[in-house]
């Protein structure tokens, strides 16, 4: 974990409120899909954690939506400019217990960190099946980089303008021997109680520092309190306790 200061490179519009930036500085510190950085921005107190969606050396893409003050601040930076990130937060998703065949699943912003993790399993030979939800076809983004990757993909909106009419977890192959997923709570919840193997949720989070020193996004586990920031925000399946 480090501060680091990158260069923006591109900051371009997906969607109509999703983003895609990339920068340029030393990512050493991010090592395992699933991690996240935390800018910090003019004026404003709290940074903004971002998932990874890739790194490529000295290059860093995030994908962000926006939704409030800060990442409508960071929808307005152009190429060239400096941002100081915090780096390397966060524990990752763990491959090595994947099986052959891993079933990735995202629900919008959720889907970013998914496309690192499908690219380190493919490059070890995984046969990855990606399915990515959404509400429209409006909101749909990465769809043909998972397939460029080799992944098998499957979309679903809930109002069926784009792929299967649902759920992500109304498009569950046959087969897959392990799931990991991020997005909205609902949806990990869904896919908590719909997958049937073992698996890893990356949870979603409101975070003050971003690497475990205020405790403001501790949640409740089998083995006790998990800071999201710092020991997540990836939690095993078999680790986790929904409140009621």
């Amino acid at each position: 974990m480090k501060d680091v200061i990158f260069t923006v490179t591109e900051n371009t519009k997906l969607t109509q409120n999703v983003y895609k930036m990339t920068l340029c500085g030393d990512c050493s510190d991010i090592t395992r899909p699933g991690q996240f950085v935390n800018i910090k921005l003019d004026g404003l107190y709290l940074r903004r954690p971002i998932s990874v969606c890739d790194r490529e050396g000295d290059a860093l893409t995030l994908i962000y939506k926006v939704v409030g003050k800060g990442t409508e601040q960071m929808s307005g930076i152009k190429s060239g400019e400096k941002l100081l990130l915090l780096t390397g937060l966060g524990n990752g998703y763990d491959i090595s217990v994947s099986g052959q065949k891993p079933l990735l699943l995202g629900g919008g912003v959720g889907v970013p960190p998914l496309y690192m993790l499908a690219k380190e399993m493919i490059k070890v030979g995984k046969e990855v099946s990606v399915v990515l939800g959404f509400n429209t076809k409006d909101e749909v983004f990465y769809k043909e980089e998972f397939k460029a990757l080799g992944c098998s993909v499957t979309v679903t909106t809930v109002d069926g303008s784009c792929g299967k009419k649902g759920f992500v977890t109304d498009a569950l192959p046959e087969e897959y021997s392990y799931y990991y997923t991020c997005g909205p709570l609902p949806m990990l919840k869904a896919v908590f109680n719909g997958c049937k193997s073992s698996g890893q949720l990356s949870f979603e989070e409101r975070m003050g520092c971003g690497f475990g020193a205020c405790m403001g996004c501790s949640c409740k586990t089998v083995t006790g309190y998990k800071r999201i920031c710092k020991d997540g925000p990836v939690l095993y399946k078999e680790e986790i306790l929904w409140e009621k």
